[in-house]
């Protein structure tokens, strides 16, 4: 019997088949076989290779004996997850960088992922600790790291020196 959709939001469908697959002593093959199914895409669904379309989880509902919608709405659950800790991700906390470092932008328009050298240039250049600490946390040592390589030279002396007092390379 699969858990209700309450119990398991968020997890990828492939998880849950692999589960039961297993309390059930069967293999994806054997699945694909009775549902009428390429086997391939049963491996890539268990792999989390894969999506679950409608017609995928109608022909699973009548396997498992669920709501025809239900590995549909696992999916979507599963989707709307993934999205959002992406988008809690996308932005560093800006209430730790000063606006006037990017005055020359629009602060609330910075694309930081598609901008990332610049970013961390300038802020090597004129932020301060918190700042500096930010875009770690952030962007990850390794990712600055080499970013670092990436720049040509900078002008300002702040630069070496806070690459060097926080082991940026």
């Amino acid at each position: 019997m699969l858990p209700r959709l309450n119990k398991i939001k968020g997890i990828h469908p492939g998880t849950l088949l692999r589960w039961e697959l297993n309390n059930r002593n069967l293999k994806g093959c054997e699945l694909a076989d009775s549902i009428g199914e390429h086997k391939q895409t049963i491996s890539a669904i268990l792999n989390k290779r894969r999506d679950i379309n409608p017609s995928l989880s109608i022909k699973l509902s009548k396997e498992f004996k669920t709501d025809k919608d239900y590995f549909m709405l696992l999916q979507a659950s599963y989707d709307v997850k993934i999205i959002a800790e992406s988008e809690i991700k996308s932005i560093p906390n800006i209430n730790n960088i000063r606006r006037i470092l990017f005055w020359d932008t629009n602060f609330d328009k910075i694309d930081w992922n598609k901008n990332k050298k610049a970013i961390i240039k300038r802020i090597l250049e004129r932020g301060n600790k918190t700042e500096i600490n930010e875009i770690i946390s952030f962007y990850g040592r390794k990712t600055i790291s080499k970013e670092i390589k990436l720049i040509k030279r900078s002008y300002l002396p702040s630069f070496e020196k806070n690459i060097i007092e926080h082991n940026l390379i």
